[in-house]
């Protein structure tokens, strides 16, 4: 029997607010353990949690980017439970009536829209570390990090739509680059801003009832969504065909053994004792804050990436790539403006030479030569100054420099010669040591005009302008007068190998 698989993701993203949810105490990483703590994180009797006003606005402008309808009116619940990371005993969130619903999120590189089922705030845990600071075993004891109790968080819960491990890294990865483009978080993974559970399920192809599923909980890098769930799927076929049952329960990935383990049977909503959070009110917003926030949106990923295959003649590859962050996107920009009329060089230069030399750098965009000197070193390349060849070394040398890239290229020596006199002789040389390739190039065999290009370029070590060589080997294999005017209408011999 063949299966379909059924995937639906819980996405948990820190906003990027200045202080915690409910109190004062700064919203930061990697601090010392368990000095971002108050009375009120900490859930000391008679404390009182007070809403954080850019959260809401933060967790309204994500709502509003995946279409969701935001509620004038939702109400923060407590949800209880019992855990070592959980001072209070509870958490509080948002339960039947939250922030926002029915939303969607279409996926980059698949044809497939995922709605959104709801968007909530709520308040992070703590983090348990069972091993000593800086590594070491720890025998038979956790410890507790509350650092990170009352950050603000947004979850958002999709529809069981996705129908394959890749589909879920790609809507990870979309969603990713919404939370980048609308600056509501810094979607790090690593550093826990961005945090994934997946529900999977299977069930035969054709029907439409839910198979039972199981929770994969914190997977915390793309390649890991997508591993786990592969694996888990991969297990949930092998005991239904060997006629086992699902098991309802929350399972953890062990990416080093390259299994998925289950950690405990899996709560309902009901589990968890829901009711209304006696210490707030409702959150009750009025049109024009949510008005406000509609106007105020950026332009999004995908409206990005049509506007600039139309306006710069992109290929879709090359704008996805490009778009993948706003600030690689606005450095392209940047660098366009700067560099009129020849948006395909800049996007090519930037999907290669630039990312190659940001990845080496282990570096962010932020962090590349400026989009000035960069226009700069291609005009030289357009001039004839500059193989391209040679334009990428001077980039490299320039990048930590201030050094222009004329100066740079003059200094290494790899300017292009553009003197005539001194290229009609490296020409005459080479078509004069090599009369048979001369004569079949008379004869009408053309191809044979790049044998001598490269000939010509190794003799000038790299230095002679293409252009110009092409032009005298014509003339010369033609027995004209090498110094005579270009006719523009004369073929081509060759282009540089």
């Amino acid at each position: 029997m063949s299966y379909e698989t059924v995937i639906g993701l819980e996405v948990h993203v820190q906003l990027g607010t200045a202080t915690k949810l409910f109190c004062r105490c700064p919203n930061r990483f990697g601090e010392p353990p368990n000095t971002l703590t108050c009375p009120v994180c900490l859930g000391y009797p008679g404390t009182l949690p007070v809403l954080n006003g850019q959260a809401v606005d933060l967790a309204i402008r994500l709502a509003l980017a995946l279409g969701a309808e935001v509620r004038r009116r939702s109400v923060f619940a407590r949800k209880n439970y019992f855990y070592p990371d959980l001072p209070k005993g509870y958490q509080i969130s948002q339960f039947d009536l939250p922030l926002a619903e029915n939303g969607s999120l279409s996926l980059t590189r698949h044809h497939r829209t995922a709605r959104i089922r709801r968007l909530h705030l709520e308040e992070d845990a703590g983090k348990l570390l069972h091993e000593m600071p800086g590594g070491g075993v720890l025998s038979g004891a956790s410890l507790v990090d509350f650092n990170r109790c009352s950050v603000p968080l947004v979850e958002i819960v999709s529809e069981p739509d996705l129908r394959a491990p890749a589909e879920a890294q790609d809507y990870l990865q979309t969603l990713r680059q919404v939370l980048l483009y609308t600056a509501v978080s810094d979607a790090n993974m690593e550093e826990g801003s961005l945090r994934c559970d997946a529900n999977v399920s299977i069930r035969p192809v054709g029907s439409s009832t839910l198979g039972t599923r199981s929770e994969i909980k914190n997977l915390n890098s793309f390649r890991h969504v997508a591993k786990a769930l592969e694996l888990e799927v991969a297990r949930q076929t092998r005991l239904v065909e060997s006629g086992g049952e699902v098991v309802q329960e929350t399972r953890t990935f062990d990416a080093d053994a390259g299994v998925t383990r289950p950690m405990r049977g899996k709560e309902e909503s009901h589990d968890y004792r829901y009711f209304p959070e006696p210490d707030l009110p409702p959150l009750i917003l009025d049109a024009g804050r949510i008005e406000e926030a509609t106007g105020a949106l950026p332009e999004l990923p995908w409206d990005l990436r049509e506007r600039l295959i139309t306006q710069f003649d992109l290929q879709v590859e090359d704008a996805l790539t490009l778009t993948a962050t706003p600030a690689l996107a606005a450095y392209l920009e940047c660098v366009a403006s700067t560099y009129p009329g020849k948006p395909r060089t800049v996007a090519n230069w930037l999907k290669t030479e630039i990312l190659r030399e940001l990845k080496s750098r282990k570096a962010d965009v932020e962090a590349a030569i400026e989009p000035q000197r960069l226009a700069r070193l291609l005009t030289m390349v357009d001039d004839g100054r500059l193989s391209t060849g040679a334009a990428k070394r001077v980039l490299t040398e320039i990048w930590d420099s201030d050094e222009s890239a004329a100066e740079a290229a003059e200094r290494l020596g790899l300017l292009q010669i553009r003197d005539e006199a001194i290229m009609s002789g490296w020409v005459r040389q080479v078509v004069d040591e090599h009369p048979r390739q001369a004569a079949e190039y008379r004869a009408g065999k053309h191809r044979v005009a790049g044998f001598f290009v490269g000939r010509v370029m190794q003799l000038s070590e790299g230095r002679a302008e293409p252009r110009l060589v092409q032009r005298l080997l014509r003339q010369a294999l033609l027995h004209e007068d090498p110094m005579a005017a270009e006719d523009p209408a004369a073929e081509d011999v060759g282009s540089e190998p």
